[in-house]
């Protein structure tokens, strides 16, 4: 009775934290589930959770594996890209989309056999990839054209490309009209009208931000910075509300909204965990988890995330053509890290 009484006697926001951090802690912190690995060789990007299908597609440089989300068996490979970065999935169950980097186009296949349906020209290096549900529409954002192509879904033609003010990095859509994407070269995110494509505003946010994740009932951006610095950002004015910390090195962000906690894969080989239920945005577990494991995806239904990495060798010499060349990576080595509670 005493404990109650005290409780009582507490501010309404003081109480209100100390129940959201009770509810975290019974719902123990995040750890390392599996390790699988992949024979296959090739470097990486981005990875896209079929949660319905109980699949996990990863980009693949010349190709992309889907592999079953509770075992990391290869189930099938899409095959004959140049340098994959993105995939997105058609809420149809039928077809797939993959922004194929080198050969600057949008990709579109058929997800129950892996085979290539359409090739759509696209900008300059075609990176991160979204479907647009509003418009029923795929929009692929291009690195070095600086703009954004927008493919119809059912027509499978171009049918707008959005000039952005830098270089494009990942997008999220609020499913309500409006697409917001990272411009890393600028330390700004924009907001895009998905009806008129034309950028309606143009926010600062963070040092070369990178991965973004949206909670679209809570109206929150979570960009993800050089560092060690995730931005959080109001939808509607673009005000930044917290820079909470985060590893370094970071490439993807997630959102859970059953949990609410953010989520940042940072390749100095951590996962950071916020508290996204209040206004504080505390950070509320850095998890170990392998260098090199800069991005990853989050499935809501199983409140699991994967992440991808390697282990590498020693970098070659800089030449005049390539003053910073990348370590390679060592067959067999490359791996896919599950994590969850």
């Amino acid at each position: 009775m005493r404990i109650v009484s005290t409780l009582h006697r507490l501010a309404p926001n003081l109480l209100l934290i100390l129940l959201c951090t009770v509810a975290l802690r019974a719902q123990g912190p995040y750890k390392v589930l599996d390790r699988w690995k992949l024979a296959d060789a090739g470097g990486w990007d981005y990875l896209l959770v079929d949660s319905a299908a109980h699949r996990v597609y990863i980009t693949r440089g010349d190709h992309v594996d889907a592999i079953d989300s509770t075992t990391g068996k290869v189930l099938g490979t899409i095959t004959g890209l140049h340098g994959t970065h993105g995939v997105a999935l058609n809420p149809d169950g039928k077809t797939g989309y993959i922004s194929d980097g080198r050969g600057n186009a949008v990709i579109v296949f058929d997800r129950s056999n892996f085979s290539t349906l359409a090739t759509i020209p696209a900008g300059a290096n075609p990176d991160a990839i979204l479907w647009e549900p509003a418009t029923k529409s795929v929009w692929a954002f291009n690195g070095r054209s600086n703009d954004i192509s927008v493919v119809d879904a059912v027509s499978r033609k171009l049918v707008a490309t959005i000039p952005v003010p830098g270089k494009p990095e990942f997008g999220v859509s609020d499913g309500k009209g409006s697409v917001y994407n990272n411009i890393e070269d600028k330390n700004e995110i924009v907001k895009v009208d998905v009806h008129s494509h034309k950028v309606v505003a143009t926010w600062p946010a963070c040092e070369s931000p990178s991965g973004l994740a949206l909670d679209p009932a809570g109206n929150r951006l979570f960009a993800v910075c050089d560092g060690k610095k995730m931005a959080v950002l109001d939808t509607a004015s673009g005000k930044l509300l917290s820079t909470p910390a985060i590893g370094n090195g970071p490439d993807a962000a997630a959102f859970s909204p059953k949990h609410k906690l953010a989520f940042a894969s940072c390749g100095e080989g951590v996962l950071s965990v916020i508290d996204a239920s209040g206004t504080d945005y505390k950070t509320v577990q850095t998890l170990p988890t392998k260098r090199g494991a800069r991005t990853m995806t989050y499935d809501p239904d199983t409140d699991r995330i994967y992440t991808v990495t390697a282990d590498f060798g020693p970098a070659p010499a800089a030449t005049a053509d390539n003053p910073h060349p990348r370590p390679p990576m060592l067959p067999g080595t490359f791996e896919v890290i599950v994590i969850g509670r």
